[in-house]
């Protein structure tokens, strides 16, 4: 299901627009459209309140929690099973936020990240990603959302701005809460300024050294850092909203003393947010993450030097599931390994 042809549906059974409103609301806000809501019904034109059941069920079976895995800081890691029977993960996190999936798979083939391995499956339609949404609230509340789970939402960019626009209207949540995380693509930068609601940007930086991204990054867009950062600063200055700097720290890789003055160069006075992130283990990779000491001193170190910088837990390490993990480990089991 497509979102724009949620739309059309309800307009060709005579939904105006305020009609077509109440009943996305209800579904994304988990909000219920039945007999003992007479008021909220009765507002509805006939044929749409017909529709309603049947319309409601295709909602709740374009996805369904397979599994969830919570861990020790209150999030939680939820494999979601799509209508196709394919499996993409969200999670839930503290403070009421939530990660979502905007592709089965990923192209940009990370080295670091398992959901690159398998290369792009598809891509999820509006539709699915909101019902990750919907699905998370039913479970606790959702203030925040952010599109950085499987796949690279630039690589989707349609439907992931669909799924935003409803979410910002609709879905209640405030713009500035749903953040767009992207490697760096130029359509972002050419398309985000353009939709009625702009969310928040981060960019998945993961270090200063344009040689080592590419390796890092394979199939990211060659974009130099500087340039990365300079049309990131230009959007969060039209919105507002600083650019959020991912940075997954892998020891020996990226947590250098080098990093640290080329982070220093690029971020120090920019309207920014380093967000250092000590890597999650995938089995075989080979990749580490520093101690928490190290990783604490980087932070300290950027901030004597002007850059905004927060050390943030990776949610769900005590239960290894970090992008592409809960997948693997459904599909090994499935396949008898």
């Amino acid at each position: 299901m497509q979102l724009p042809h949620l739309r059309q549906r309800l307009r060709d059974l005579g939904a105006a627009p305020c009609h077509e409103g109440r009943v996305l609301r209800a579904w994304v806000q988990g909000r219920s459209l039945d007999n003992k809501r007479r008021r909220a019904v009765d507002f509805l034109p006939l044929a749409v309140r017909n529709e309603l059941p049947a319309l409601f069920d295709e909602l709740r079976g374009l996805a369904r929690v397979h599994s969830e895995s919570p861990g020790e800081d209150g999030s939680a890691r939820l494999l979601v099973a799509l209508a196709d029977g394919q499996t993409v993960e969200s999670v839930l996190l503290p403070r009421d936020g939530l990660c979502v999936s905007t592709q089965v798979g990923c192209a940009v083939g990370c080295v670091f990240c398992m959901t690159g391995r398998a290369g792009l499956l598809r891509q999820l339609s509006g539709a699915e990603i909101v019902a990750q949404v919907v699905l998370a609230r039913a479970r606790r509340p959702v203030k925040k959302v952010v599109f950085m789970g499987m796949g690279e939402p630039a690589h989707n960019l349609d439907n992931v701005l669909e799924a935003i626009e409803l979410l910002g209207i609709e879905g209640g949540i405030g713009h500035k809460n749903l953040v767009f995380s992207t490697v760096g693509d130029r359509r972002v930068f050419e398309r985000l300024p353009l939709s009625t609601v702009k969310p928040a940007l981060a960019l998945s930086l993961h270090t200063t050294d344009a040689d080592l991204r590419r390796r890092l990054l394979p199939k990211a867009p060659d974009i130099a850092p500087a340039e990365l950062v300079e049309l990131g600063e230009a959007y969060a200055r039209r919105t507002g909203y600083p650019i959020q700097v991912q940075w997954t720290l892998l020891e020996g890789i990226n947590d250098s003393e080098a990093e640290l003055d080329g982070i220093a160069r690029l971020l120090a006075g920019k309207y920014a947010v380093m967000n250092l992130i000590p890597y999650n283990p995938t089995e075989g990779d080979g990749f580490r993450r520093p101690s928490w000491e190290r990783a604490a001193e980087m932070a300290r170190t950027l901030h004597r030097r002007g850059v905004l910088t927060k050390l943030r837990h990776s949610a769900g390490q005590d239960v290894e599931g970090g992008c592409g993990q809960l997948r693997a480990r459904a599909l090994g089991a499935a396949a008898g390994t």
